[in-house]
């Protein structure tokens, strides 16, 4: 799936906040937590795209997933 221009941008701003999270284990600062927030609403827009455009790899990954639990 290619990224439009706007969506690139957006994710490589919230890069480094996903990366400082991720490696503390928690959210230090509160400007963190409001780009986690962001950063989390971008995900779950572009799951939305990629399940729209290829729904049974997304059903495959979801089961590979659960079989890994």
């Amino acid at each position: 799936m290619k990224l439009d221009v706007e969506t690139f941008r957006r994710l490589r701003r919230l890069a480094p906040v996903l990366d400082d999270i991720l490696n503390a284990g928690e959210v230090e600062h509160p400007d963190q937590a409001v780009n986690l927030a962001t950063l989390a609403q971008l995900c779950s827009e572009l799951f939305d795209a990629y399940h729209c455009m290829h729904p049974d790899e997304t059903a495959r990954a979801r089961l590979d997933a659960l079989e890994s639990q």
